[in-house]
């Protein structure tokens, strides 16, 4: 047993501490000048109540701890694999690794998804690696062979070996659903659908339709924390003001809003096209607005909507030249309903444990975290970009993956422009964090009461499954 197992330390701290909290606007009140209907999934304000809990460090250091969620996390939860996409004609596979496991996924001569646990039933080897696309599923090694849809076809020398023990070796299955445009599994045949398990993301999703967009970008990189420091890095935004000044002018990091759906969904939105609030003396409307639109956006604005520089918002002016843009790939009906919000806020939300898609109609980021193998201190990372494209031309072909080592930049990667420097901040910030956590004396953490509680409700969900392997 760990010396300390997962849990949210009994000590609240700090009941009080946003009496002194300056006023600025919610996010609520900045769709208050929407000009068109808000949609109610950004309407609702869930105002949870999360405890605010010490976290003991052990959560993202002890070897233990670690080993319990390989046991009783990964096998019992929905998990995003792929776009739907990576897998189109009859014998594409994938293979998904996830801590010790390792799942094969296959598009059948029938057209269904199959799922099953990427290992030989003779002796063990992995049956694929990578993607590809295959007429069966032969291992590599002595060359036993199942049909795409798991059943068994043969063996060499099969009279080695008992008939009717050969007639059962049909692969094991997982769970296999799509939605989104994604692929996603559980490996727990007795576990909810997802439709149950992420419903409110399922509603709230219809208007942004992200299985009409394409894999513009995916980036895969490797860092040096454990892959819990990863994810929490973009589950609040508080960290910006230091880590991110660049973008001050145009991110209202302090006006974001938090939102809980259950043990299962999350969600962030932060506001953009305005200056945080407690920098906004610095930056005028127009810098604020060429800071997203570039050079001229501004002006642009202007002849787009007709209004007066002196009076034109900041989210109206974006709003506007970012219409323009999406009108190559949405319908004028389409377009007319669209919210200054929808075409530049991060809304960003999680899906537990490791699955983070964005709403609205811009580039659609969508994050993936995972163990790097068994290895407790280091994690993979997936940055995907979806976005659209005009429905009466042919569905552009996704990105190829670009595979970032642990010394690797995300600046390395030019496809990521402007984005690859903001990501080497958070990378940077990573391993460091990993490191004074083990060397912490307290051996707790404690959390912003409203910005980080997107964090303890993420605790709380996973001690409930770490703790039904006790």
């Amino acid at each position: 047993m760990p010396r300390c197992a997962h849990k949210l330390m009994n000590k609240p701290i700090f009941p009080n501490c946003q009496v002194n909290k300056p006023l600025f606007p919610s996010y609520q009140e900045l769709l208050d000048d929407e000009s068109v209907a808000v949609p109610a999934a950004l309407r609702l304000d869930t105002q949870p109540m999360i405890a605010n809990n010490v976290i003991a460090t052990d959560v993202w250091t002890d070897r233990g701890i670690f080993e319990k969620e390989v046991e009783n996390l990964w096998p019992r939860v929905w998990q995003m694999v792929c776009r739907e996409t990576a897998l189109k004609k009859p014998g594409d596979f994938l293979v998904y690794d996830i801590a010790k496991y390792s799942i094969l996924l296959v598009k059948t001569e029938a057209g269904e998804l199959k799922g099953f646990h990427n290992s030989c039933l003779h002796r063990g080897r992995a049956l694929k690696s990578g993607k590809g696309t295959s007429r069966e599923l032969r291992c590599p090694y002595h060359g036993f062979c199942w049909h795409l849809d798991g059943r068994f076809k043969e063996a060499y020398c099969d009279w080695e070996f008992d008939q009717a023990q050969l007639a059962e070796l049909t692969l094991p299955e997982v769970q296999v659903t799509t939605w989104g445009g994604w692929v996603l599994i559980n490996m727990d045949l007795d576990a909810p659908p997802f439709e149950h398990y992420a419903a409110t993301l399922m509603e709230h999703f219809v208007r942004w339709s992200p299985e009409d967009r394409y894999v513009s970008l995916h980036v895969e990189k490797k860092i040096r924390c454990n892959w819990k420091i990863a994810m929490e890095a973009f589950i609040e935004s508080y960290h910006a003001i230091q880590t991110h000044p660049q973008i001050l002018g145009f991110t209202g990091g302090d006006n974001s809003q938090y939102d809980v759906f259950g043990d299962h969904l999350s969600r962030t939105i932060t506001a953009q096209g305005i200056p945080n609030p407690g920098q906004a003396d610095r930056y005028s409307v127009q810098e604020s607005v060429e800071s997203m639109t570039g050079p001229g956006g501004f002006e642009l604005a202007l002849e787009l909507t007709g209004i007066d520089a002196s009076t034109i918002t900041s989210r109206q002016a974006i709003g506007a030249v970012r219409r323009e843009q999406f009108a190559e790939f949405m319908t004028p009906e389409m377009l007319a309903t669209v919210t200054d919000a929808e075409t530049m806020d991060s809304i960003l939300y999680l899906v537990f444990p490791n699955f983070a898609p964005w709403g609205g109609f811009q580039s659609q980021i969508t994050y993936r975290y995972r163990p790097d193998g068994m290895n407790p201190d280091g994690c993979i990372m997936d940055i995907y970009l979806l976005d659209g494209y005009a429905k009466d031309q042919p569905r552009p072909p996704d990105a190829k993956t670009i595979r970032l080592d642990y010394e690797q930049r995300y600046t390395d990667a030019e496809e990521l422009g402007m984005l690859g420097a903001l990501f080497d901040q958070d990378a940077n910030n990573l391993p460091e964090v990993q490191k004074g956590l083990m060397a912490s004396k307290s051996r707790q953490a404690i959390t912003a009461s409203y910005q980080e509680l997107r964090i303890r409700h993420f605790h709380e969900t996973l001690a409930k499954y770490l703790a039904a392997g006790d």
